[in-house]
C-alpha cells in the first residue's frame, strides 16, 4: 500500500477520494485552509488526519509517496514548492482517480454545466440497489452512501460513475477533469458558458467536450440532452451510439404525463416512443426529471431491467445542498439550501420551489462566490433569473480584489433592475452591521408566515444557513 498527501484536502472531491483511498488501506493524510462543515466534518468521521494551513513541515511529518495536487493548489504554496524541490512524486486528483479507482472498470461520466452531482449520485444508486456494487466519485456527498467516493465492490471488472467535471486538473495539467476519466458510457446534461477563469467563451468549453466526446470508444454510448442545441451540436460528432433524452416527444428516452406531489415527481417513461412504466422519484423541477431520465439511460446501457430501476427511484436521496430541505419552523416558515449558483441554475431551482410550493412567497439568498458571478459577464442574465422570488438578498461579492472595478459584478445596478420588477432587493454588503448577521436582522423583519426561504451558494455563505435555522427557531 502506498501513502498519499493531499495537497488541499478540503475540495469536495478531494477529500471524498482521501477518504476512499484509506478505506482501501492506504496511509492518507493531507492539508488546506477555510476547512468547514460538511468537508471538515467528513474527513473527521472517517479519520483522516489533515493540517489546517500550509507549512513544509506538515510535508516532513507526512513523508509520503505521492503528493495529490489539488487544482486550487498554484505555485507559491509553500508545500508545494517544498514538494518540487525535493522531486517528490506528483499527481493530480483525476489522474489518480484513473489510475487506481477506475482501472479496468466500465466507466461512467457524468458531464455537463449542471445537474452533475445529482445525476451521478442517481446513476450510482441505480447501480447499487441493481446489486451491480459500483465504485464512484461524486462532487458532493450522496446521502443513499453518505460518502462521495468508493472503490468497486466487485473483484471482477465492475462500474466507476463519475461526475465529470470541466474544470481544468492542475496547476501542471490545464485539461479539462473529464478527460482523465476515459468514458464508456458518458452524459452530456447541457452545455453553457461558466468557469470563466479557465475558459474564455462558450467556444472554450465546447473544444473541451468535443474532446471528451472523442474519447468514447466505438462500443460505447454518449447519452446526451436532446433539448440542449449545444449538447447536440457537440454529440453530432460522436464515433459511438448516441441516445438522446429529454421532454420532446422524438428522444429516445422521454418523459410523459408528469405530476409532483410532496417533494416527489411521477412520470410515464417512455423509449423510442413505447411506454416502459413508471417512474416515481423524491426530485421535483423539470430539470430533475431530465437528470433521473439521463440516469435511466445509462443504467439500462450498463444491463439494468427498467423493473429494477422503477423499484430504486423512489428510494433515492438527494445530495446535500442539492435542492435540500433543512427544516420547517414556526410560522411555516421553510427553509432550503442549494448549490445553485449559475444563473440558469438559479432560475431553474426557483421555478421548481415555486411550483411546489405554490401561493407561497419565496425569499431567495443569494451570494456571487464563483469565479463567473462574481465579474460582470452575467450582470443581465442575473437580474433576469430571480423570477419567482419576491424578496432577493445579495450576499457580498466574493473576493472582488481579484478584478478591476469595471470588471466586477455591479449590485447595485442589479438591485436597481430586480427592483424594477417589484421586487424588495437587500444588498448586505452595503449596509451596516457585521456580514452575514445583517442579513438575518433584515430578514427577521421581513419574514411572513408560510414564507419560503431559499439559500443559495455554491461556498458557505458565512455560515447563514446555520444562523437563519437558530433565527427562525427564535421567531414567535
Amino acid at each position: 500500500m502506498s501513502s498519499f498527501y493531499f495537497l488541499g484536502i478540503g475540495g469536495t472531491a478531494m477529500a471524498s477520494v482521501a477518504v476512499a483511498l484509506s478505506h482501501a488501506g492506504h496511509a492518507v493524510t493531507g492539508s488546506d485552509t477555510q476547512l468547514y462543515p460538511p468537508m471538515s466534518t467528513y474527513l473527521e468521521e472517517h479519520n483522516i488526519p489533515y493540517f489546517n494551513g500550509f507549512a513544509e513541515k506538515n510535508l516532513l511529518h507526512a513523508l509520503p509517496d505521492f503528493v495529490v495536487v489539488g487544482n486550487a493548489i498554484s505555485r507559491g504554496n509553500l508545500e508545494l514548492e517544498y514538494a518540487l524541490d525535493h522531486h517528490l512524486e506528483l499527481i493530480s486528483m483525476p489522474d489518480l482517480v484513473r489510475q487506481h479507482l477506475i482501472e479496468k472498470n466500465t466507466s461512467i461520466v457524468v458531464a455537463g454545466t449542471h445537474g452533475k452531482t445529482t445525476t451521478t449520485s442517481l446513476v450510482a444508486w441505480l447501480l447499487e440497489h441493481g446489486g451491480l456494487k459500483p465504485g464512484f466519485l461524486v462532487g458532493g456527498i450522496p446521502e443513499n452512501f453518505s460518502m462521495g467516493c468508493r472503490p468497486s465492490g466487485r473483484i471482477e471488472a465492475g462500474f466507476f460513475v463519475s461526475e465529470g467535471d470541466e474544470y481544468d486538473t492542475a496547476f501542471f495539467d490545464k485539461r479539462s477533469k473529464f478527460l482523465l476519466y476515459r468514458p464508456d458510457i458518458a452524459i452530456i446534461n447541457n452545455i453553457e458558458f461558466d468557469h470563466a477563469d479557465i475558459f474564455s467563451s462558450l467556444e472554450d468549453i465546447k473544444r473541451s467536450f468535443r474532446l471528451f466526446v472523442n474519447l468514447i470508444p466505438r462500443n460505447g454510448t454518449l447519452i446526451v440532452n436532446s433539448d440542449d442545441p449545444t449538447a447536440m451540436e457537440i454529440a453530432s460528432k460522436a464515433f459511438c451510439r448516441v441516445e438522446r433524452f429529454g421532454l420532446k416527444t422524438d428522444a429516445e428516452w422521454s418523459a410523459r404525463n408528469i405530476s409532483v406531489a410532496h417533494e416527489t415527481s411521477t412520470f410515464d417513461l417512455f423509449y423510442k416512443g413505447e411506454l416502459q412504466g413508471s417512474i416515481t422519484v423524491p426530485l421535483f423541477g423539470n430539470y430533475n426529471i431530465m437528470n433521473a431520465l439521463a440516469a435511466t439511460a445509462a443504467a439500462v446501457t450498463a444491463g439494468l431491467p427498467i423493473e429494477a430501476i422503477a423499484k430504486a427511484m423512489p428510494l433515492f436521496l438527494r445530495p446535500k445542498r442539492r435542492m435540500e430541505i433543512i427544516g420547517t419552523y414556526p410560522g411555516n416558515i421553510t427553509l432550503i439550501e442549494d448549490f445553485a449558483h449559475h444563473p440558469t441554475a438559479i432560475r431553474v431551482t426557483l421555478e421548481a420551489i415555486a411550483e411546489l410550493y405554490s401561493g407561497r412567497r419565496v425569499v431567495t439568498c443569494f451570494e456571487p462566490r464563483s469565479n463567473t458571478t462574481t465579474r460582470n459577464i452575467f450582470q443581465q442574465e442575473l437580474s433576469e433569473c430571480f423570477g419567482p422570488a419576491s424578496i432577493v438578498v445579495m450576499g457580498k461579492v466574493h473576493r472582488p480584489d481579484r478584478y478591476k472595478h469595471e470588471e466586477c459584478l455591479n449590485t447595485s445596478l442589479l438591485r436597481e433592475e430586480l427592483q424594477k420588477q417589484g421586487k424588495s432587493v437587500f444588498l448586505s454588503g452595503e449596509e451596516s452591521g457585521a456580514y452575514p448577521d445583517n442579513i438575518v436582522h433584515f430578514l427577521k423583519q421581513q419574514i411572513r408566515k408560510d414564507d419560503v426561504v431559499v439559500v443559495l451558494s455554491n461556498g458557505n455563505f458565512g455560515n447563514l444557513k446555520n444562523m437563519l435555522k437558530e433565527s427562525f427557531i427564535k421567531i414567535s
